[in-house]
């Protein structure tokens, strides 16, 4: 939250400085904006028993269930998509991994992946109408200790 504070800070001073095109100032709010909510958010429901927490890259992503394993919670996340799918997917992956790695597993088996539109938002300024839509990439899987592989 401390960036995102500094940030907003930057923001406010920037919007205050005198001299400044207004067109430019919104323009330039819409893309900071844009790069804030393209981060990525996720939820964990817990099913099983949490272990230590280990590193996020110690985590593998499994297509298939492994021979044995224990489920410790059922995690999702959602990214909008920013100037690239494989980016926000990346986002996506990157955000399980980490939910899973705080809570001790070791794999994720994904359940579900894809996109969903959430509709658009737009707004006049000056005689210029500005609009954004809005996909987002979002995957599911259950947070796994793999016993043995």
């Amino acid at each position: 939250m401390n960036k995102i504070s500094e940030l907003i800070h930057l923001i406010k001073n920037y919007i205050m400085k005198p001299n400044k095109n207004l067109i430019y100032k919104i323009t330039t709010l819409i893309f900071l904006f844009s790069i804030i909510i393209s981060c990525a958010t996720s939820s964990i429901i817990m099913i099983g028993k949490s272990r230590p927490a280990i590193n996020p890259s110690e985590v593998t992503l499994y297509l298939d269930p492994p021979p044995e394993f224990e489920t410790i919670a059922i995690i999702e996340a959602s990214s909008d998509i920013g100037f690239s799918r494989q980016t926000a997917q990346d986002r996506v992956m990157n955000e399980l991994k980490s939910r899973a790695s705080k809570i001790g597993a070791n794999g994720i088996l994904l359940t579900t992946t894809g996109s969903q539109n959430s509709g658009s938002t737009g707004f006049y300024s000056n005689g210029i109408y500005f609009s954004n839509s809005s996909e987002k990439i979002m995957g599911q899987g259950k947070a796994i200790f793999v016993i043995d592989e």
